[in-house]
């Protein structure tokens, strides 16, 4: 009996974060190694990348990393993982050219070993072999995964949609997905994220278009932000810049570094004299610049954000300059983005979004491509995938609309295995055991990995402040003096004489209560003596921090 075990470390239940193993007794390979960023909840956090503790229990296993594209939630979490456990790295031409980039720039990091994929060539490893499928997406060199397993064909779409005119002319390989659907297909994992979006998405030669009579009509100054990984929107601006006289400027550490090397290995395409630096902006006249700033997402650094500000170093808008929000919202990020939105709208700055024209598009499919690509690989069994658990949910009952079988339809969360296992022309599915998963925290340049401890005390700073108490002893115990109080985020001192006074006198009765000469027993009891305190008499619960000092 052949089995397959496919394991989701990140990316089912929500939006980023993507993680899937592929193993069989012998061999595992990794699929996307993706990260997400920090919501309110994770102060001080930079990155969250998957909790791989499963993956180092079996990493004698581990044959290579396969990246489907350069996204950060599938690309943003390979310097922490690999660094740790390296393997092979296989992916498509630009996505490898990121992936270099992001080693580059970490601190310790190992050197990778980097294979490049081309479509519809296959390579083996270990007890896979792995056929890259060119799929259209918002990034260039996308490509879904048809794995070849011992249990037979599994395929995996990775982010897609179904563009029939994309602006680089790489269209998504319906007729490999068809024949891979007459051959058979055991299961299909796919893109779940605008599962609940009926119809097709808008082509991104429409976004072209849009851009193009924007920079076009603009009287003044125009400024466009979006991700800096999409290429195919940065080429449109390129264009629509030098057919309208317009130098193109470049803002933004993530935007400059993607727009040279995508010059240098030929995925943009300008004219001579069609880019500037940031430092000649002031030298040109207002209706012949365009600006592309990083920072679609309200990041607090990012130029997009001080240009608003008014604080960028180089770059200034004036009333009557016109911006280009070109991308989605990601969930969480909308008080960001909105009060950038509000810092532009003050100046007197026009702006227009998706909302205004149809200056943006999607790269994942809407309800009727689903079912295409359902009803092309028609497979036995079906993986919802990549999204919140009602986006898996709704691409579920697309499934079923297009003859999956109920019971052959999984909906399964992070870290719940799914086994198959082959028995002649006979798969059998069933879900295991739960496996460890979860998000590692990490801050700083280092990448330190923040324990959820250090955490939750950070929360608890944020939401009620702390309490440092000091008192100091003699040997023999006795109170020499103190017991002193500071506070931070707790009350207002000058406002709060005689609450503050109340608590040292609360305190100062919790030591005299002590019997113990014991520095750390005196510590605990003036920490839950206060805390008690602000509890009764405020309902709240600070981080209190206690501090014994002998003389």
């Amino acid at each position: 009996m052949t089995e397959l075990r496919i394991t989701p470390l990140g990316g089912l239940g929500r939006i980023g974060g993507n993680l899937m193993i592929f193993e069989t007794p012998t061999d595992l390979v990794v699929v996307d190694c993706g990260m997400l960023f920090p919501g309110i909840e994770h102060p001080g956090v930079d990155y969250l990348v998957p909790d791989t503790t499963y993956l180092a229990q079996r990493r004698h296993k581990l044959r290579a990393y396969v990246v489907t594209h350069g996204h950060e939630d599938h690309i943003g979490a390979l310097t922490h993982v690999v660094t740790k456990m390296p393997a092979p790295i296989y992916a498509t031409g630009f996505t490898l050219a990121l992936i270099s980039m992001k080693f580059g720039d970490r601190p310790g990091a190992v050197d990778p070993e980097l294979r490049r994929l081309r479509d519809n060539e296959p390579v083996r490893i270990g007890d896979f072999v792995i056929e890259p499928i060119a799929v259209t997406h918002s990034i260039p060199d996308p490509v879904a995964l048809a794995i070849t397993t011992p249990v037979g064909v599994v395929v995996m779409t990775g982010d897609f949609r179904l563009d029939e005119t994309p602006l680089d002319g790489r269209l998504t390989n319906a007729k490999r997905f068809k024949e891979l659907g007459d051959q058979g297909v055991v299961a299909l994992l796919s893109d779940s994220t605008n599962a609940e979006r009926p119809g097709r998405s808008l082509s991104e030669s429409i976004v072209s278009k849009t851009i193009h009579r924007l920079i076009a009509n603009a009287p003044n100054r125009v400024c466009l932000t979006t991700f800096s990984s999409h290429i195919h929107r940065i080429q449109a601006v390129l264009d629509a810049s030098y057919a309208a006289g317009r130098t193109v400027i470049p803002v933004g550490r993530s935007v400059a570094q993607n727009v040279q090397m995508s010059l240098e290995r030929g995925y943009l395409k300008a004219e001579h004299g069609a880019l500037a630096d940031p430092t000649y902006f002031e030298d040109m006249p207002r209706s012949h610049v365009t600006v592309i700033a990083s920072g679609s997402q309200g990041e607090p650094q990012s130029s997009m954000t001080r240009i608003a500000a008014g604080t960028h170093g180089y770059v200034r808008l004036d009333a009557g300059d016109r911006v280009l929000w070109s991308s989605r919202q990601i969930p969480g990020n909308e008080i960001a983005i909105a009060a950038v939105t509000n810092n532009l709208l003050r100046a007197g700055i026009e702006l227009i979004d998706e909302r205004i024209d149809r200056i943006h598009t999607t790269g994942h499919a809407f309800a009727d491509e689903l079912a295409d690509m359902i009803r092309w690989v028609r497979p036995m069994h079906f993986v919802p995938v990549h999204g919140e658990h009602r986006h898996m949910v709704a691409h579920a009952k697309i499934a079923e609309g297009q003859g999956v079988a109920r019971e052959n339809i999984h909906m399964i969360a992070d870290g719940q295995p799914l086994l198959l296992r082959g028995d002649g022309s006979r798969i059998r599915v069933s879900r295991e055991e739960p496996v460890p998963h979860g998000f590692v925290f990490l801050e700083g340049e280092g990448y330190r990995e923040v324990g959820e401890v250090v955490l939750r005390d950070r929360r608890i700073l944020a939401e009620t402040g702390i309490v440092v108490c000091v008192a100091v002893l003699n040997e023999r115990g006795d109170l020499v003096s103190g017991p002193e109080i500071a506070t931070r985020g707790v009350v207002h001192v000058d406002e709060s004489v005689d609450l503050l006074a109340a608590v040292k006198d609360e305190a100062r009765q919790a030591l005299q209560d002590v019997s113990e000469n014991d520095d750390e027993v005196i510590a605990e009891a003036m920490r839950v003596a206060v805390r008690r305190f602000f509890r009764r008499e405020l309902g709240k619960k600070p981080l209190v921090v206690p501090l014994v000092m002998r003389q």
